[in-house]
């Protein structure tokens, strides 16, 4: 009888051809999407007082917004709609000088200051009438509508949802194709067994070799060299485990109340020493109490629509303000404080072992580090993490290549000007200056 080799390898070529033309067709199906319509920007419509709402929105951010609110009670009261209540002669004089009128005792003017614990509002005379209608047209506007969410609803991705091809039918039809694929190639190798065996072609028998395990154990040198290179990996990856030992580099921890640093820090530009302010003249740098918080979210108890981002709603945003209120005691509808107060279990990121010293006075306010060099960029962080390695190798690493800065620095002036004759530079590096001697960091 004849032998021929396996038949079985051009099924397999037939099936991987057809199964890959497949692929990459329906592949590119999928990613056909109908583009989106881009959204139209509402024009700004003046209202009925001649006012320019767009104008009256920044005059309204300049010099109202830290008493005022559009929709909610702060230190003064909500101006949405305040045009209905009073008439415009009476809120031109009122925005001019208040004080005159509650001295005066006009009726409303005392009313009003009574229904707000009479807090004294700021005269401003540098504002026109026509700034002020402005800025009444600004809160005359009607609210706008939030968008519906749909709570724990599926999101559907715009472009398959114009292209209306899912992932579901598409995975169905590959699946269904490699179905069909699969009965096939039965069917073929079936009917070539069967043509072989009428023809009386004889299949060649698949030949029996050595398992490789044997042949690798039967190879003294490959055994020898493959047992020293487990040695020295193993070595590798135990030095590799235990050099991380306590080393917590992007450590980044859940708090208690999100802080969101590229709000604050980022998109704010509040300086880090306004609210780490222990940094500049202790050893330890502090975690804000919540009154330096309170210094601004008295008055901001929502963030702006912009604010928000795909991983963070507004309704987010203003849910961790809520927090504060509740943690300080803070009442915002009467804008007072209840005196019951919950302490913040604040979670620690930064920490050194006992026996390192670290001083954030003579790094910040002597040498003049910037934050950001050991704790990174934190102006674009959502969550704060832990930047730096804070290894011993990190710490020299920076010590020899900082130079230490002289400009207004009269305290290093004369161990300086001898040091650097010695070492015959002109800038000396901190390590230069003793900055790696043991007893500097270690007691």
């Amino acid at each position: 009888m004849k032998k021929v080799g396996n038949h079985n390898s051009i099924s397999r070529k037939l099936f991987f051809s057809v199964a890959l033309t497949l692929c990459i067709s329906l592949t590119s199906f999928s990613q056909t999407a109908a583009p989106a319509a881009a959204p139209v920007a509402p024009a700004a419509v003046a209202t009925a007082s001649g006012g320019d709402p767009v104008k009256g929105k920044e005059l309204f951010n300049a010099n109202c917004a830290a008493c005022h609110k559009l929709d909610a009670k702060a230190t003064g009261p909500m101006l949405r709609g305040v045009a209905a209540k009073h008439e415009m002669a009476w809120i031109y004089k009122w925005v001019h000088n208040s004080s005159d009128m509650i001295k005066s005792g006009d009726a409303a003017a005392v009313k009003l200051f009574e229904e707000n614990n009479k807090s004294v509002m700021t005269a401003f005379p540098q504002l026109a009438t026509t700034d002020i209608d402005n800025i009444i047209a600004y809160t005359s506007e009607p609210k706008a509508e939030a968008p519906a969410a749909t709570v724990g609803g599926p999101v559907v991705d715009k472009a398959q949802e114009g292209s209306g091809v899912t992932n579901s039918v598409i995975l169905g039809a590959l699946a269904l194709v490699m179905a069909m694929l699969v009965v096939m190639l039965v069917l073929v190798n079936n009917v070539l067994r069967k043509v072989a065996k009428a023809n009386g072609i004889e299949v060649a028998p698949k030949e029996t070799t050595m398992p490789i395990w044997k042949a690798f154990a039967k190879n003294q040198f490959l055994v020898l060299v493959s047992a020293i290179f487990l040695l020295l990996t193993g070595a590798y990856l135990v030095y590799g485990f235990l050099m991380q030992v306590g080393v917590d580099q992007n450590y980044e921890p859940i708090q208690p109340i999100h802080y969101s640093h590229r709000i604050h820090a980022g998109s704010n530009g509040i300086n880090c020493k306004y609210c780490h302010s222990a940094a500049r003249v202790s050893k330890h740098s502090n975690i804000p109490s919540l009154n330096v918080c309170m210094n601004c979210h008295k008055n901001i108890a929502e963030v702006s629509d912009t604010t928000a981002t795909p991983d963070h709603s507004k309704a987010f945003y203003d849910g961790e303000i809520q927090k504060l209120y509740k943690a300080v005691g803070w009442d915002a509808s009467t804008q007072s404080y209840t005196g019951k107060t919950e302490p913040v279990k604040w979670v620690r990121i930064h920490n050194l072992p006992d026996f390192v010293y670290f001083n954030h006075s003579q790094h910040v306010n002597v040498a003049g580090v910037e934050c950001q060099t050991c704790h990174g960029p934190v102006q674009t962080y959502e969550v704060m993490k832990q930047f730096s390695p804070l290894t011993m190798g990190w710490c020299i690493d920076c010590h020899r290549k900082t130079e230490v800065k002289m400009e207004g620095n009269d305290y290093y002036t004369k161990i300086h000007e001898q040091l650097s004759k010695k070492y015959g530079v002109e800038k000396l590096t901190a390590a230069q200056m003793g900055g790696l001697e043991c007893g500097k960091c270690h007691y």
